[in-house]
């Protein structure tokens, strides 16, 4: 890569939006979701996959996306339409796309043929070859027992993401409610799928994405689903309604008072390592004692808070000597 790319940009709502439907794509622009990903596969019939291409080259190159991360989703690679969506899609509009989104992905081939693919366009266009990220969709049990060679597959990669519609029926859940915990289990039969996404994208500095809530009425209820997904650690979750969105937003954010103790716990460390605070490894914040480990966790919780825009509402006071 001629230059660094950033990699974890901020995707706590990814919103899905039909590539075929012109009124949906100029809606979307103005929605305050993170990331926008305009959709050749599912949400498009076949009949509508060739114009639909030219249609989101379109709004790429002409719609106003500021402050969102643009997606694409292709068709996966054990279709005819892949490698055309990509061409089209990517020599069309590729220095107005962040990322191209492969489904129902099996194998670490399936992203190196990706990646293969994106290089030779870049180099055709004048592109900066590797700017164009990948985002990997695990959608089935082979695809899932492969994790782990998927998220290491290319440079590329930003995301791991769960589909779980298409991996509940891979794997005979009995259930019809996306995302909704089968009857007659009583623990949550989600964990080890989210964990092992999860681990898999944690271990190559990937972001970890869940995938969406069908009920889309039930704001309550993708708050739930929404939440189980973030208290593990993961980035952010599809959205496929605009009331979803808010939703989102605030469930993959940090809440103000964890926001703020984040943050004192940064300025508290700093002081205490320091010569004026002593050079303490360790030290007291109010009753809590924080450390080395203490920071390492408050960064992540500042990270998010800062990517939301958040603003601080305490300040630091160092103790009297």
């Amino acid at each position: 890569m001629t230059s660094p790319v950033n990699r974890l940009r901020p995707r706590r709502s990814c919103l899905a939006v039909p590539g075929s439907n012109p009124r949906f794509l100029e809606k979307a622009q103005g929605l305050a979701a993170d990331q926008v990903f305009l959709d050749l596969e599912d949400a498009c019939a076949p009949l509508a996959k060739p114009e639909a291409r030219h249609t989101i080259v379109k709004f790429l190159n002409e719609g106003d996306w500021t402050g969102k991360t643009r997606v694409v989703r292709v068709n996966d690679w054990t279709t005819e339409w892949t490698y055309r969506d990509v061409v089209t899609v990517v020599e069309g509009a590729g220095q107005n796309l962040d990322c191209i989104m492969l489904p129902k992905v099996q194998t670490a081939d399936q992203v190196v043929a990706l990646d293969l693919l994106l290089t030779q366009i870049e180099k055709t266009m004048g592109f900066e070859v590797g700017k164009i990220g990948i985002e990997a969709q695990i959608e089935n049990a082979r695809g899932l027992n492969n994790v782990n060679a998927i998220a290491e597959a290319s440079p590329r990669t930003e995301t791991i993401i769960f589909g779980p519609a298409d991996f509940m029926a891979s794997i005979n859940m009995k259930s019809l409610v996306v995302g909704e915990q089968p009857p007659g289990y009583g623990a949550d039969a989600y964990h080890y799928i989210l964990m092992k996404i999860l681990m898999a994208a944690r271990a190559n500095d990937l972001q970890a994405i869940d995938g969406p809530y069908l009920q889309i009425k039930n704001v309550d209820g993708f708050r739930e689903v929404a939440g189980r997904a973030a208290a593990l650690g993961f980035d952010g979750k599809w959205v496929l309604h605009p009331g979803q969105v808010e939703a989102a937003n605030e469930v993959f954010s940090p809440s103000q008072e964890d926001y703020d103790h984040a943050e004192l716990i940064l300025d508290a460390y700093e002081y205490c390592t320091s010569e004026a605070g002593g050079k303490k490894g360790s030290a007291m914040l109010g009753d809590e004692m924080i450390d080395e480990a203490s920071r390492k966790m408050a960064l992540v919780i500042s990270g998010k808070g800062r990517a939301a825009g958040m603003r601080r509402t305490s300040k630091f006071e160092a103790p009297e000597a």
